[in-house]
């Protein structure tokens, strides 16, 4: 069967991404340190792309230009997450890194276990986060639907692609471990950064001669678009607030950040590292554009059809090579943010579970051979899952971003509080998992608040308290270095 252009421009790419990243680690070996965690030493550069095309994915990708399109200035909320989040990353990073550091942790959850001296903890923090981790992959696959339905021009299943492209990247994984993604996340960053330039200036002249014209007429055209609600409505002003708090909070609370953290080479590293990071967050306001152009081009799109709003346009009105150039970046920002969070997820099952709850894969090549049994069992999870019950979790995929951020007191606080320990840390998270679950299944009306940002601080609430009642210090000796000089 001859592919349309646009999806053999993708395959090109993705292929040839692949070929380059295993070319690059041909001599990974069977060390797990090297296959999770890349042997803990990438250096500035190596480990900015990787953490940047982690954090950037398909939701950058699409979903900023189609909230744009369906809502308007809602979405402006990612421009102060970004403002704040990296200032938390520049704060408490390094000091993470320097605890694993000191205690050769791989995992996410290996600082829960080593922290707060309970593997049985470890095992349930890893159980919780892969979970949310699962549910994150089904977005992933949605978003990589929508670009690889466009590049087939409705003459290849999307479906079908889109397993196509999830097993390849699952193979890759599979066999280049953390540092063949960040190989990898080089051509992804590049495409995804011309890509975006491309839709967010090009589109704009070519239709009304300048980004500003063009924010002229969607300014007269929808006005309301550019404004936020009133205090206390649904996605309005309390809203907006609680959404960054939470988001900046919660940025780097993900499995996979905390890996990409382990793999620097140096604390100096790190605090570079988020430095550098803000880079990234000039991609989101050419997206802004994006999605006014495509609103005013191509109006009345409804529902999941507005994330695909100005690749319709660039279908419609540009040559089909500049649209498979762009389905290929937007494939690629799917796919390695996919395959980061497969081995994130893998590994601390792999750790946190088989090895320190039943004793099996104790050390070496045994550990990153069952890590690699469970990158094909997440990823056939997350597959079924995206396949045959997506409909049923709807209101699921939005717990990931509430839940994930409910593991941040456990993290900060451990690294910054002496007097934190199991029991609080543990009931803080119990509440805020539950409290998100159940306001995400079932919202109630909290004043505009995010529900996301309540559970966050009822965890908040519930670990300070329970710490200064119980007024318990764990022994300094197996405290984290908490000397301020030193963060």
């Amino acid at each position: 069967m001859n592919l349309p252009l646009p999806m053999l421009i993708v395959a090109i790419v993705v292929l040839g991404t692949i070929a380059f990243a295993l070319l690059a680690v041909r001599r990974l070996g069977n060390d797990p340190a090297q296959f999770i965690v890349g042997g803990r030493s990438f250096g500035t550069i190596l480990l900015w792309v990787l953490m940047g095309g982690e954090l950037y994915t398909t939701f950058t990708f699409l979903g900023i230009a189609g909230w744009v399109y369906s809502r308007g200035a809602e979405i402006y909320y990612v421009l102060a997450v970004g403002g704040a989040a990296y200032i938390v990353a520049y704060l408490y990073l390094p000091r993470l890194w320097r605890f694993a550091k000191e205690r050769d942790l791989l995992t996410f959850s290996d600082f829960f276990a080593a922290r707060y001296q309970s593997k049985g903890f470890g095992a349930i923090t890893a159980l919780i986060s892969t979970f949310t981790e699962s549910l994150a992959l089904l977005v992933y696959l949605t978003g990589l639907q929508i670009i690889l339905g466009i590049a087939g021009l409705g003459k290849i299943d999307a479906t079908h692609a889109v397993l196509i492209a999830f097993g390849l990247i699952t193979l890759f994984v599979f066999t280049a471990g953390l540092r063949g993604m960040a190989w990898a996340s080089i051509v992804k960053d590049a495409l995804m950064i011309g890509a975006v330039a491309i839709v967010g200036f090009v589109l704009p002249i070519a239709f009304f001669g300048s980004p500003a014209a063009m924010l002229d007429r969607a300014i007269a055209a929808r006005p309301h678009s550019f404004t936020i609600g009133a205090w206390t409505a649904g996605n309005g002003k309390l809203w907006f607030i609680t959404t960054a708090i939470l988001n900046a909070i919660g940025f780097f609370a993900g499995v996979n950040a905390v890996a990409a953290t382990y793999a620097a080479k140096s604390e100096k590293t790190v605090r570079r590292n988020a430095m550098l990071l803000p880079l990234y967050s000039l991609m989101i306001v050419p997206l802004f554009f994006a999605g006014y152009t495509a609103s005013l081009v191509l109006p009345g799109l409804r529902g999941t059809q507005s994330d695909s709003a100005y690749l319709r346009v660039l279908q419609a009105h540009f040559p089909l090579w500049l649209l498979g150039v762009i389905c290929a970046a937007g494939t690629l920002a799917g796919l390695l943010p996919s395959a980061t969070r497969l081995l994130a997820a893998a590994s601390q099952l792999m750790k946190n579970v088989m090895d320190d709850i039943f004793g099996v894969a104790k050390e070496g090549a045994a550990q990153t051979w069952v890590t690699r049994v469970f990158i094909v069992l997440v990823a056939s999870t997350a597959l079924y899952l995206w396949v045959f019950l997506k409909a049923s979790l709807v209101d699921l995929l939005l717990f990931v971003y509430n839940g994930q951020a409910q593991f941040m007191p456990g993290i900060l606080l451990g690294l910054f509080w002496k007097r934190v320990t199991l029991v609080p840390i543990a009931s803080g998270l119990f509440v805020g998992e539950c409290a998100a679950l159940a306001l995400t299944m079932h919202p109630i009306p909290l004043a505009g608040l995010n529900a996301g940002f309540v559970a966050l601080t009822l965890n908040m609430g519930v670990v300070v308290l329970l710490t200064l009642a119980l007024g318990v210090r764990l022994p300094k000796a197996r405290t984290p270095d908490l000397d301020p000089r030193r963060a």
